[in-house]
């Protein structure tokens, strides 16, 4: 009940000073960004507090004070001008949203509960297909940062500071500090940002498109359910194999149309594989849609005022999530390039706009970038050249031929964006198609993490204005075929062959389930939140699924390189010492000073992973707790 309060009277404060800052707004675009607003700074200011009183109630105590003295003050600067009222317009917008947005957040609800955590009778845990890689590593965070002292550390490598975009996970954690277990810590703010990207892309497509709410509609269709043209390959003489193909999107582990890297399918339908599972992504696209709105408006208004909370906003990223602030800073560049050409009028109003958006955001956000993402890219050596992301994986020629490789991923949704691209200018989107353009060629171009895949969070930012687009040109052509006996049927067949492998991808997700921690697992997780310190330091194997850093949200010494490789990190030394000491703990006894290990964790996971010395470790060190799989290890004091 706490959390949910402290949440409500956040998203309260956001909208009181969206509706001061901005009232000339429709009340769907307040009550929205409002409501968005609210989340971002519940993200922000317990975590900007917590410098100086950790990671803390007494934090999250301030963070209220915080959001009061700024409500007061956006009200000492309000906007003087009438609130705008409902308009018919707005009524249809609302009727749109709703039919298309309560259906998603309800299947986002399921899912969320279905992938997170799931608790069986027995007392295990169960995730979905798609969780079952990401969310130990979220969890680790979510549970390591109560009480933590700031800047972050890192519990899954050892005298680590923690250079990911937490943000999204520290939402969860206040949660849990707040009185919800750890399901609903994760479920609740996962399905309320899934609420907001809905609510978001509609309203940001609705900037685009005008009120035109079928093509609104469509084209939130077409992003959600996005994955190309992978089922082809599953329907194909699918009677030769008696269909199996087809049975196997919903039993076979990423068997599904929009993934399957074996046939370059790499364009992951956004609700299955990447709002669902990736959290700083999903709090990247609900923080990040409502910057892209307020870009789109305060150059079309010509407003410094929207320039400057649009560079707030903005400036509040990075640990959001960092490509969604790249892609954000990439899409301005081509936009602001395109209002110079379309707005000649006010060229030196839209420098005068860009300078301070650019100044506000260096100033605030550059030192955010330059001590996480920029570190990690640039020491990590993840940097690189790359011409067309994973069909030339690794530099060694294209697999598919280009436009194919783009065709067969996207789907049909991008031969329209091709064609509406050729109608921009006319249609009043040049500004929108110069943004998308520079976005698409860097993401085509360069590559910023150690996984080259990583790279479709800078795509899928361009492909949400690749479903507008395609959405306009669709209508156009619809216009033109007016008359047209059948254009309902072609229209069908387009909007099916368009979202025919993200349903497929979401209905795999709705029935996949997989245990993540056993009974004896949970078991030994809560013993350990319950018995030791919060500093504690624990020696694990490097087991992706470890309830010592994702369920007690204890300092390990080496997680999985399934989390660090891919974070860019040098964790080799730190594997070496752990595996070093479970087989020969004799020799390697120095490990446990040299990292100040309070208890020694063996579970089966252990005894696969090393050849473990148990004998040793029975006689030398006290057995402090143990399960049929589980045993743990006071290690600061020898037995005798």
């Amino acid at each position: 009940m706490a959390a949910l309060l402290y949440t409500l009277i956040f998203m309260a404060g956001g909208v009181a000073i969206v509706r001061a800052q901005l009232p000339g707004k429709s009340p769907l675009v307040r009550g929205y960004l409002g409501a968005a607003l609210g989340v971002l700074l519940e993200m922000q200011l317990p975590a900007l507090c917590a410098y100086a009183l950790d990671f803390t109630l007494a934090a999250h105590a301030a963070a209220l004070a915080l959001l009061a003295a700024l409500v007061l003050l956006s009200h000492r600067l309000r906007d003087r001008r009438a609130l705008r009222a409902m308009r018919e317009d707005d009524g249809r917008m609302l009727v749109t949203m709703t039919v298309i947005v309560l259906p998603l957040t309800a299947l986002s609800a399921y899912l969320q509960y279905t992938h997170m955590l799931m608790p069986a009778s027995d007392g295990s845990y169960w995730c979905g297909q798609s969780t079952y890689g990401d969310l130990c590593m979220h969890l680790s965070f979510i549970t390591s940062m109560q009480d933590m002292a700031f800047p972050p550390s890192y519990n899954l490598l050892y005298d680590t500071p923690l250079h990911y975009p937490y943000l999204a996970d520290s939402l969860s954690t206040t949660m849990l500090m707040l009185g919800m277990n750890i399901q609903m810590a994760v479920i609740f703010p996962g399905t309320l940002l899934m609420a907001l990207t809905y609510c978001g892309y509609m309203l940001l497509a609705r900037q685009v498109l005008g009120n035109r709410h079928k093509a609104v509609a469509v084209a939130a269709l077409l992003f959600f359910f996005n994955g190309g043209l992978g089922f082809l390959y599953d329907f194909d003489m699918a009677g030769k194999d008696n269909f199996e193909k087809i049975r196997e999107i919903f039993t076979g582990y990423y068997k599904t149309p929009a993934n399957q890297p074996e046939l370059n399918l790499r364009f992951s339908n956004v609700i299955a594989d990447l709002m669902i599972p990736q959290r700083a992504l999903l709090g990247g696209w609900a923080m990040g849609i409502p910057a892209l709105m307020l870009l789109l408006s305060s150059a079309r208004e010509r407003s410094m005022r929207q320039t400057v909370i649009l560079s707030l906003w903005a400036s509040c990223l990075p640990m959001v999530h960092t490509h969604t602030f790249l892609a954000l800073g990439l899409f301005s560049g081509g936009f602001l390039l395109g209002r110079l050409i379309q707005d000649r009028e006010d060229r030196r109003g839209v420098i005068k706009r860009a300078a301070v958006y650019l100044f506000i955001v260096l100033a605030l956000a550059l030192p955010q970038v330059l001590g996480n993402a920029v570190k990690q890219t640039i020491e990590g050596g993840s940097l690189r050249f790359q011409f067309n992301w994973v069909n030339n994986s690794g530099g060694r020629g294209m697999i598919d031929g280009y436009l194919w490789f783009w065709v067969k991923n996207v789907g049909l949704p991008f031969i329209l964006m091709a064609l509406a691209m050729l109608e921009a200018r006319r249609r009043g989107y040049l500004d929108v198609a110069l943004g998308m353009t520079l976005l698409f060629i860097v993401a085509e171009t360069i590559l910023f993490q150690p996984n080259e895949y990583d790279n479709n969070k800078l795509f899928y930012i361009w492909y949400m204005f690749v479903a507008i687009l395609a959405a306009d040109y669709g209508s156009i052509l619809m216009r033109r075929i007016a008359g047209l006996r059948g254009r309902y049927v072609l229209c069908a067949l387009f909007m099916i062959v368009s979202t025919l492998s993200g349903a497929l991808s979401i209905a795999r997700e709705t029935v996949s389930g997989y245990q993540l921690f056993s009974a004896h697992a949970v078991e030994a997780g809560a013993w350990i939140e319950e018995n030791t310190d919060r500093d504690a330091v624990f020696l694990t194997g490097q087991q992706h699924i470890n309830p010592v850093c994702s369920l007690a949200g204890r300092q390990i010494i080496c997680g999985s390189d399934l989390y660090v490789f891919f974070h860019g990190l040098d964790y080799r030394a730190h594997a070496d010492n752990c595996r070093n000491f479970y087989e020969n703990p004799e020799l390697y006894a120095h490990v446990i000073d040299d990292y100040g290990v309070d208890y020694i964790y063996v579970s089966d996971y252990e005894r696969a992973e090393f050849d473990v010395d148990l004998d040793y470790i029975d006689e030398h060190y006290d057995l402090v707790y143990q399960n049929p799989d589980v045993r743990i290890y006071a290690a600061g004091e020898e037995g005798t």
